[in-house]
């Protein structure tokens, strides 16, 4: 399945993409698609749905965040072999483990404004990891039980604040609107396997990002593994599982967001975003 949430800012409605390629308005079963939506549960109740009797929405309706809220949006670092090597940093021994705020989330479509003084904002194209069972030192082999599904996601990072303040790396991923999410939550039986899709991100129409989930230094399976070791993930989790080569910062001379700019990025059988960078 296919999952959404379209409408305007804090006005979104749930819906699921039909077999044919329709968008169904859901909200006369569901509330929203937040956490809870993701458990097996209430995954099994939206397949018992008959899509076919569903409200189909409007085109041009605009899409929001796949879910309304994550409990964790978490995000693993240097997690690719060449973006590691583009970044000048011996690939990693262990997953690089930061987080995100959720008050980033965004729509796949909606434009990514710079508020006054950031000058370092950076695209990140990335494998998003939906968790749906509970997950408490679970094993490598166990892990992707655990997995509800996958999104796209476009981890952007305000490098100044990331490098050039101290302290943790959250301070750079956080900024509103620096986590879009989606078009679709896409559930796990649709992704037979996650180390086998294709990233890419367009900047102003030229491919800087072209990657693919097999150069992986740590798979999905070992992260959720890994991360599980030291905490509980929980139903509606987001995890960002790293980027590719291609990011400004790797670039030389370094390239960073302007407004006007245009990124439009997509993961093999997850979705397409596209956002346009404005001032604030």
């Amino acid at each position: 399945m296919k999952l959404m949430r379209v409408g305007q800012v804090g006005q979104e409605r749930p819906a699921v993409m039909d077999a044919d390629g329709q968008i169904r308005d859901v909200s006369g079963h569901f509330p929203d698609f937040d956490n809870l939506s993701v458990a097996p549960e209430s995954l099994q109740a939206l397949r018992g749905l008959e899509l076919a009797a569903m409200p189909v929405v409007a085109p041009g309706t605009r899409i929001g965040p796949c879910l309304a809220a994550v409990p964790n949006f978490y995000c693993i670092g240097l997690n690719y072999a060449q973006h590691a090597a583009e970044s000048g940093m011996a690939p990693p021994s262990a997953p690089i483990l930061f987080s995100k705020a959720s008050t980033a989330l965004a729509g796949p479509f909606d434009p990514v404004v710079l508020p006054a003084g950031v000058d370092k904002a950076d695209w990140e194209v990335e494998l998003g990891v939906v968790i749906g069972r509970s997950a408490f030192r679970v094993t490598q082999d166990d892990a992707l039980a655990h997995v509800a599904g996958y999104c796209v996601v476009n981890d952007l990072s305000e490098r100044a604040y990331q490098m050039d303040h101290g302290g943790q790396w959250i301070k750079g991923k956080s900024l509103p609107g620096f986590g879009p999410i989606g078009p679709w939550l896409v559930t796990a039986d649709e992704v037979p396997d996650p180390q086998a899709l294709r990233l890419t991100l367009d900047l102003n129409g030229e491919r800087v990002q072209d990657g693919g989930t097999d150069d992986m230094i740590f798979s999905v399976a070992q992260i959720v593994s890994h991360l599980s070791q030291f905490l509980r993930l929980v139903p509606g989790d987001i995890i960002a599982t790293g980027t590719p080569a291609g990011v400004g910062m790797g670039m030389k001379p370094q390239r960073f967001l302007r407004p006007g700019d245009v990124m439009e990025l997509e993961v093999e059988g997850l979705g397409r975003q596209r956002q346009e960078v404005v001032a604030g």
